[in-house]
């Protein structure tokens, strides 16, 4: 079965094989319930969220809920590893959880498929990726990663069999990532994809990656990448 919709702000399939299509079907409903639910704490455009609750000092931080520690956690430890490259505070002050959030909740929804004996499913969600198993047996999933000046050209495809593969990029949503040390949204490179062990890792080395520039890839995989595709500018 394949199912999509739109959450988080963008667009996310699931597409089961090799399951009971009765509990692939509660599978799924659950992963995409888990994915409301972060968009419903996370979105900084919902001003009732916990998030825009929390940027305005609305919000102790012992009345923080678990997830929100959780990804707190995540962003202060990128902080550190990255010696400041990666942060959640943007140049003007304000809390942005989105190079945490998006691979963290997709994450968290694989997670909930694989727990209910899901073992052979790919999900995307706006192109980060997270894979098991793979489409029919002996055949890993095939990742395309398109060419940042082409939509319809690809540079790379990953073949994925159990991992996670995220790309951060300029090319879609213009400067929507900084230099923590600078506050600098002019970035060296204009694309960068990271296959790790699972998205919530893979979502945040390529963030940091596409802020860093040309020391990133080595960065990267030193961090826990199991390959890295960095493109500068044309």
């Amino acid at each position: 079965m394949r199912r999509v919709d739109e959450v988080m702000g963008t667009v996310v399939s699931i597409d089961v094989r090799n399951a009971d299509p009765a509990a692939a079907e509660a599978a799924v409903d659950a992963a995409f319930d888990l994915l409301r639910q972060a968009d419903a704490r996370f979105s900084p455009f919902r001003p009732d969220s916990e998030l825009s609750r929390l940027d305005r000092g609305e919000l102790a931080d012992d009345e923080l809920s678990d997830d929100m520690r959780e990804v707190l956690g995540i962003a202060e430890r990128a902080r550190a590893d990255s010696d400041g490259v990666f942060d959640i505070h943007t140049p003007d002050g304000r809390l942005d959880t989105n190079g945490v959030v998006k691979g963290w909740a997709a994450q968290r929804a694989a997670d909930r498929l694989a727990a209910a004996g899901l073992t052979d499913f790919c999900l995307n969600a706006g192109g980060d990726i997270v894979a098991r198993g793979g489409p029919e047996p002996g055949r890993p999933w095939q990742i395309a990663v398109r060419h940042p000046a082409d939509p319809m050209a690809v540079i790379a495809t990953l073949e994925v069999r159990d991992g996670a593969v995220a790309t951060s990029g300029t090319y879609e949503r213009g400067a929507h990532v900084w230099d923590g040390r600078t506050g600098s949204r002019d970035l060296p490179l204009v694309a960068a994809t990271v296959v790790a062990p699972d998205l919530t890792l893979a979502d945040v080395l390529a963030t940091t990656v596409l802020a860093m520039g040309e020391d990133g890839p080595a960065w990267a995989m030193a961090h826990g990448a199991t390959a890295v595709l960095a493109v500068p500018p044309a």
